[in-house]
């Protein structure tokens, strides 16, 4: 699916529009233009500050948000490459700990996009270019790059000497570009291994750690992988981590879901498997409290969107666009709800698998209300509504997310328990909707 951005800075829009026109307008896997724009640029990642380089199909953005709150929490700066963005498309670029200003970004996309005109440069290629010029440009302690797409293939992969890197979850998705089967996934992402440089990854089945063991061996990268050099355990309200180095307890991280003290685990892993940043227990502990990644599983505040519903209503929203990140969101569906019917509003990219996510999320819910995802390819809200009665409930469509909720809103005054999610770009339009602009 190609990339979409708009800003509200003319200077901003100027460049973003020179990339819309250069760009192939589709995803495109390979390091051969990356490299070559990046040499016209001086190479700047081979002068980033250390780097902590992460992959996985569902949680390596949680994963990013853990090790940012923990490096920060040791009193230090970094930098943070992510995608995509939700609103802004600044969200993409942390320069030591606040997003990229609108000047800064409209230059560093100028001078790139002057570099890049006869190379057919991807969206994600430039602003990957950009934000290693940014990082190279700017004192930090640590840098953070996110996996755009895949891994070994990836833009973010031209990264050569990385202090660790580490693969989250592993599910199916982006098929057309990285296989169908969880084994041609977990080799893609087990493409981001170094020499000499720890892999940190998560327990896998027995065909997926062997395949991804069989990349790092190849590559002189060491595994590290949970249940055998690290472990972690959860309870209802810690979570208990430990390695050859000994045991660390954290709270049971603020961000929602049995999942996340996995991520949390995988960032300390990574923390304490490398040798370039000093971070202290306490600022570990710390992350777990202070680590923030929005529209997931994220409870929306008092807002324009959230005034719409009846007094006492909750509104969630996550992003769960695939089974995989479905999951997690089923299992705490339940409790959030605490007895309450819940609704959720859908609206899912065309090249998302509706009819998995509604069969995970539709025995958590009684009513769907079906979006567009205005801009983007997506399944029509009649044919979602269509798989959510097959899965069992009752459904409806709307033209958007306010429409949704007074639909919602409709049915009574008694509080609500409502979920929107199904896109990041849905969740994008929902936070500026209800003016919660990550920041």
């Amino acid at each position: 699916m190609p990339d979409h951005a708009t800003s509200l800075s003319p200077a901003v829009q100027a460049q973003l529009d020179r990339l819309t026109a250069l760009s192939p307008g589709a995803d495109i896997l390979g390091l051969e233009r990356i490299t070559a724009l990046l040499a016209r640029l001086g190479d700047p990642h081979r002068s980033l500050p250390p780097v902590f380089h992460v992959a996985g199909t569902n949680g390596k953005g949680s994963t990013c948000a853990f090790l940012r709150a923990a490096i920060e929490a040791a009193g230090l700066d970094v930098h943070v490459y992510s995608s995509p963005h939700l609103v802004r498309f600044n969200e993409r670029i942390r320069l030591a700990g606040r997003l990229i200003d609108d000047d800064a970004l409209a230059a560093l996309l100028s001078e790139v996009l002057d570099h890049a005109a006869d190379l057919q440069a991807s969206f994600f290629e430039v602003t990957t270019a950009a934000a290693f010029l940014a990082f190279a440009r700017t004192p930090a302690a640590a840098t953070i790059v996110e996996v755009g797409l895949g891994g070994r293939l990836d833009a973010t992969n031209v990264i050569p000497n990385p202090v660790a890197t580490g693969i989250a979850a592993l599910g199916i998705d982006h098929q057309a570009f990285l296989g169908d089967t969880l084994l041609a996934i977990a080799g893609e992402k087990a493409g981001i291994a170094k020499r000499g440089v720890p892999l940190v990854t998560m327990d896998y089945a027995r065909p997926l750690r062997a395949r991804i063991a069989g990349i790092a061996e190849a590559a002189g990268a060491p595994v590290l992988a949970r249940g055998t050099a690290w472990t972690s355990e959860t309870t209802r309200t810690t979570m208990r981590y430990t390695d050859a180095d000994g045991t660390l307890v954290t709270n049971r991280p603020r961000l929602v879901g049995l999942h996340q003290s996995r991520n949390l685990a995988l960032a300390i892993a990574m923390l304490r498997h490398q040798s370039a940043l000093a971070i202290p227990d306490a600022a570990m502990r710390a992350a777990a409290d202070a680590a923030h990644w929005p529209a997931r599983m994220q409870r929306l505040s008092d807002g324009p969107l959230h005034a719409r519903l009846p007094a006492g209503s909750d509104l969630w929203l996550d992003g769960a666009h695939n089974p995989n990140a479905a999951q997690p969101v089923a299992r705490v569906l339940r409790t959030l709800a605490a007895g309450r019917p819940a609704t959720l509003v859908l609206g899912m990219l065309a090249n998302k698998d509706a009819d998995a996510v509604l069969d995970i999320l539709g025995p958590q819910v009684g009513h769907v209300v079906a979006l567009p995802v205005p801009g983007h390819a997506h399944h029509a809200p009649d044919a979602l509504a269509a798989i959510a009665r097959r899965a069992g409930c009752s459904a409806e469509t709307a033209a958007t997310p306010a429409e949704a909720l007074d639909r919602i809103a409709a049915q009574g005054d008694a509080p609500q328990f409502v979920l929107i999610a199904g896109s990041l770009y849905l969740a994008g339009e929902v936070l500026a909707g209800n003016g919660e602009l990550p920041h």
